[in-house]
Formats: C-alpha cells, sequence, structure tokens
C-alpha cells in the first residue's frame, strides 16, 4: 500500500467512532459514540434545512444563478474558519508527533496526510451544505444529470483552497511563535485572538446587507455582495461557472490550482516542520534565575496552579478558553467608548427601546461572553492518558475537582466583573444596581464553574489522540454550550421583561437566589461524581 494512504488509513481508523464502537466491549462507551452521532445528526439536520431555505429565497424570486454562488462561498469560509482554529492541534504540536516522526516518512508527507485527514473530518459539514443547495438548484432549474455529477464532484475540490489557506496561515502564526524563544504561546495565542476578534468585527459589515425590509431587495444586495466575493476569491466564480454553463476551463482550473497550491504549501510547511514543533514542544529557561525559598501551599491552590500552567501550555485550550473572556473585555471597553443606549439602538435596529428596562440584563450579556465554555468542561478529559498518575495521587477526586474549579473561579471573575463594571458605568446604573449585578455576575461565574465540570466528569474522554477533539469536539463542550446558550439567550429576554415590573434590587436578588441554588446543585454533584 501506498505510505501517505496507509498513514492516512491509519490516522482514521485511531479516530474512528464506528472502528470504536464495533471493537470496544464498554457498553458505556457505546452509548456515547450513538449519543455524538444522534447530537451530529441533528446539527447536519439544521444545516440542511438553512441551506435549503436560502436556495428556496433565491429560487422563488427567480433568482437561480446566486445559489452555486453562496453555496461555494459558504463551503469556503466554513473551511476557512474551521481549519484555522484546527490547524494548531492538528499539523502542529499534536500529541502523537514524536511517534509519528520515527516512522519512514518524510515531514512532508506527515503534515500533507495530517491535512488531508482534517479535510476528510469535515467533509460532512460541506456535503449538507452543497447537496441540500444542488437539490434545490436542480429541482427549480430543471438540471440534468451532467450537472449534479459536476456539482458533487468539485465539492470535494471546492474547500481545499480556503484549507490550505487557513493552514498556511496557521503555518505563519506557529512561525513567528517559534521564533521567540520565551513564551512562543503566548505568541501564537495573540496572533491568534486578534485574527478572531477580527473575524467577530466583520459579522458588523455584513449586517449592512440586511437593513432593507423588502425581501427582494435584501436577496438582491446578498447576490451582488456574493458576486463582488466571487470577482475577488475566483475558486468561487470558477465552481459557479461549471455549474451553470458547464465550463471545462473552469473546472480544470479549480482542480489544477488546488492541486499545485497543496504541493507548493507543504513543500513549505515540511522544511520547517520539525523545527516548529520542537520549539513548540520546548521550553526556554531564563537568564536570570534566582534561587529563592520554597513557599507552602494547599493542595488545592497547587491543582490550581497547575491548570494556570496546562492552559497556557496549550494554544488551542487557551484561545478556546479564554476567548470569551476576551470578547467580554473588548465589549466592555466598546460599551465606555460608543454608549451602552448606542449599542442597544444598533442592535434593535432604531426601535423605541428605553435603555433602562435593560440593565437588569447586564450581567447576562457578560455571561454570554464568559460563560461561553468553561475550563472544567475540558481539564478533566486533558488528563489523556496521564490521568493513572493522578489517580496514583494521594489525594482526593473531591480536592482534584475542587482545584480544577477554584481557577475557573480565579479565571472568570475578573473579566466578568470587569464588563459589568463597564457597562453599569455606561449605562448609568445605580451604585446598588450596580453592586446587585456583580453580586449576581460572580453566582453565574460559580454556576459555569460548577456545571462545567459536571459535564467534563460525566462525558470524560480520556483516549484521544489530539487535544482538538477535547477541547472542540467533545461531548462535554457541546452539552454544556448548547443548553447554556440558549438558556442564556433565553433568560436576557425574561430579565428585560420582569425589569419592566418590579424593582431591579429585587428582581437581582431572585435571580442570584435561583443561579446560587443551581451552582449549588451542581457541585454537589460533582462531589458525588467524584465519590463513584
Amino acid at each position: 500500500m501506498n505510505k501517505d494512504i496507509l498513514l492516512l488509513k491509519t490516522l482514521l481508523l485511531s479516530t474512528s467512532q464506528p472502528n470504536i464502537y464495533r471493537h470496544t466491549q464498554d457498553k458505556k462507551r457505546k452509548k456515547k459514540v450513538v449519543a455524538a452521532y444522534i447530537g451530529l445528526s441533528c446539527l447536519y439536520l439544521m444545516l440542511i434545512g438553512y441551506s435549503v431555505a436560502i436556495s428556496i429565497g433565491y429560487a422563488s424570486f427567480g433568482m437561480f444563478d446566486p445559489i452555486p454562488v453562496m453555496c461555494a462561498m459558504v463551503i469556503s469560509i466554513l473551511a476557512l474558519v474551521f481549519t484555522f482554529f484546527k490547524t494548531n492541534g492538528y499539523l502542529f504540536n499534536f500529541k502523537e508527533y514524536d511517534m509519528l516522526m520515527s516512522l519512514p516518512f518524510t515531514p512532508s508527507t506527515i503534515a500533507g496526510c495530517k491535512f488531508l485527514y482534517m479535510y476528510l473530518k469535515s467533509m460532512p459539514w460541506y456535503l449538507c451544505i452543497s447537496i441540500a443547495m444542488m437539490a434545490v438548484y436542480g429541482h427549480y432549474t430543471g438540471a440534468g444529470a451532467v450537472t449534479y455529477v459536476i456539482w458533487f464532484v468539485l465539492t470535494f475540490i471546492l474547500p481545499v483552497i480556503p484549507m490550505l489557506g487557513a493552514s498556511f496561515l496557521g503555518f505563519i502564526i506557529a512561525k513567528i511563535g517559534a521564533g521567540f524563544k520565551k513564551n512562543n504561546k503566548l505568541i501564537q495565542t495573540a496572533i491568534t485572538m486578534i485574527f478572531v476578534v477580527f473575524c467577530f468585527s466583520l459579522r458588523f459589515i455584513i449586517e449592512d446587507m440586511f437593513r432593507d425590509d423588502k425581501v427582494k431587495e435584501t436577496l438582491n444586495s446578498i447576490s451582488a455582495g456574493t458576486d463582488r466575493a466571487a470577482a475577488m476569491y475566483p475558486p468561487i466564480r470558477w465552481f459557479a461557472d461549471a455549474i451553470a454553463v458547464t465550463s471545462i476551463s473552469s473546472m480544470l482550473l479549480l482542480a489544477g490550482i488546488s492541486i499545485l497550491l497543496f504541493s507548493v504549501v507543504f513543500k513549505i510547511v515540511g522544511a520547517s516542520y520539525r523545527n516548529i514543533n520542537s520549539a513548540m514542544a520546548s521550553h526556554a529557561a531564563g537568564k536570570k534565575y534566582k534561587m529563592t525559598s520554597m513557599k507552602r501551599s494547599s493542595v488545592t491552590r497547587a491543582i490550581a496552579f497547575k491548570e494556570f500552567k496546562r492552559l497556557t501550555g496549550s494554544v488551542a485550550y487557551m484561545t478556546n478558553g479564554a476567548m470569551g473572556e476576551m470578547l467580554a473585555v473588548l465589549f466592555g471597553v466598546v460599551t465606555l467608548i460608543v454608549g451602552f443606549d448606542k449599542i442597544i439602538h444598533t442592535v434593535t435596529q432604531g426601535a423605541p427601546i428605553d435603555t433602562v428596562i435593560l440593565q437588569p440584563a447586564i450581567p447576562f450579556i457578560a455571561y454570554f461572553f464568559i460563560g461561553m465554555v468553561a475550563t472544567t468542561v475540558c481539564s478533566p478529559s486533558l488528563e489523556g492518558k496521564n490521568y493513572w498518575i493522578v489517580q496514583s495521587l494521594p489525594i482526593e477526586k473531591r480536592t482534584l475537582y475542587k482545584g480544577k474549579m477554584l481557577f475557573n473561579m480565579i479565571f472568570t471573575m475578573p473579566f466578568m466583573l470587569f464588563a459589568i463594571l463597564c457597562m453599569c458605568i455606561s449605562a448609568r446604573a445605580s451604585v446598588i444596581d450596580t453592586i446587585m449585578y456583580m453580586i449576581l455576575g460572580i453566582v453565574l461565574c460559580a454556576f459555569s464553574t460548577a456545571w462545567g465540570c459536571v459535564c467534563g466528569i460525566k462525558h470524560m474522554r480520556l483516549d484521544w489522540e489530539n487535544e482538538i477533539e477535547v477541547i472542540k469536539q467533545s461531548a462535554a463542550v457541546a452539552i454544556y454550550m448548547f443548553p447554556n446558550m440558549f438558556v442564556c439567550m433565553g433568560l436576557i429576554v425574561l430579565t428585560v421583561v420582569l425589569g419592566m415590573h418590579m424593582s431591579h434590587v429585587l428582581l437581582s436578588l431572585i435571580l442570584t437566589a435561583v443561579a446560587a441554588i443551581l451552582a449549588l446543585l451542581s457541585y454537589l454533584r460533582v462531589m458525588t461524581l467524584a465519590d463513584k
């Protein structure tokens, strides 16, 4: 068998959920695999429904040409974003690096196979979008079999170029970070977060396309935007031309450029692959080291400090775990500069709403960012194959989880208080209201910490090969995040409604009591799970 295919096949089999389900004797593990597929199926169905709705919207007004353009643009954007967040964990700084590099494969081959692994793992998302839009397009235009074949085949080629672009961008960030003898992970994390914040800011640019109340004019403006995107990014135009006019040259250009860029990118990446991974795995020693007396610390605080070192030691973990906090600080600063009332005016598109009635929702607005992902969701699983070391230490599980929860509280509370204080100052909330909102914010941090720990322990996964699987793709993260975010948005609305009929101080007391009860119940559940 070809070496490249053999390596790729091994990577896929080692993480294949059907393969795990087929061979494992653990019934709980089988249930987790089934639950994961049920959750993914729901997400795929939501994505298919969204894609069908967009396509029908265009087709209803006789606008058929923008459908392939929109399909290509959405897939390209998803491929760019998905790959960028996975690059550091899949291409660089992955756990099996030493084992793979000891095998008879070139660095370029290993990097290329890891890229193809990312490509195949992400392909179901792209197929959901493409097949849904293809079905609507074919139904309304009466397209022949050739159109379906071309569309389906090009779907597998279309994501390659944006994925290569994201991988190369991740390579540049890793290269820059590796150039610093100290704090290379912090440098990479800072650059990554700057890019993510930039992506979030694009939301306000895209929002301008939806200002018009008339549906057809809105679709026309979106179509004009997609046409501009196709003009700036040729692969979108090639895909659309291949579908609309069966352009052979466009098909060959899309396939040829993708193959050429793949070869070029991984030749460049392969040249520095060993150096970058070695720099990421190494830790520089400080030149001005001073011998000082050791300080005694409690076991819980020691575990909390260990969690801090684990967070700062992983770019993917820090990016995922600290992004909500960074956005909360950014939102707080923007609120001070722009004004709370102007932001609400922008979000509600000029609706005549008195910003005073929105003040009780301030803690939940801050929590929407802070509560994105708690470190306690990931930290139990991140012990990985070293979990037996933790088990062998003379430390009770209760103490271990208390330390993990202590770190998340210390980590999230300052950001929560800062964001709430900024919004309260901008909204001109009273001193008493501000104090009550800050207390509620602290209790919400406690709930997020304890609930995240429940999810992390209950759905612990120790057999991961790449930390990305735990940080971004685990069942624990999904179960924590989705209910938490939806409930938070619902509470924002409920708080505003109740705030119109009762005192804000009394409302804050009631919400604080409810959040405290939920936090206590979650904490007790953690202690119960620790005893099992």
